[in-house]
């Protein structure tokens, strides 16, 4: 039996952070899943600059593009498109900020790292980002 490959979205995202450490989540209208903010990239943005408009979009935070600092890339399952990988660029928004939904966002909420995860994040949190910030916080 021959398998279809999944289609595969390419996202960017951003680790913002607060006065408290804790990690912005978002959850976007229409779904159930939090995760960073962040999107598709427009034709022709890179993914910094994909990531540094959907910030500003998104939660009212501007940073940008040169000063988002890298974080990773992965692939993961998508929260909330069955059977899709999601194809992400991960940065950093260096400072410490607030935050307010704003454009397709729900709600947001800020998840304290130190504290049990919820059930209700995307898997490249779970599986990718979280981990990778909890080695680096033991290496601090």
């Amino acid at each position: 039996m021959h398998r279809a490959t999944n289609p595969r979205i390419v996202v960017s995202a951003v680790c913002v952070f607060d006065d408290a450490g804790r990690l912005l989540t978002v959850r976007k209208r229409g779904t159930d899943k939090f995760m960073h903010p962040g999107g598709k990239p427009e034709a022709g943005e890179t993914a910094a600059q994909a990531a540094s408009r959907e910030l500003e979009e998104e939660v009212g935070i501007v940073v940008a593009p040169q000063d988002l600092e890298p974080f990773g890339s992965w692939l993961a399952e998508a929260a909330n498109e069955a059977a899709t990988q999601i194809e992400a660029t991960v940065f950093t928004a260096p400072g410490r900020w607030t935050a307010h939904p704003s454009a397709e966002i729900a709600e947001i909420r800020w998840l304290d790292l130190g504290a049990a995860l919820p059930q209700d994040l995307a898997p490249l949190l779970t599986d990718h980002v979280l981990p990778l910030l909890a080695a680096r916080a033991k290496q601090a």
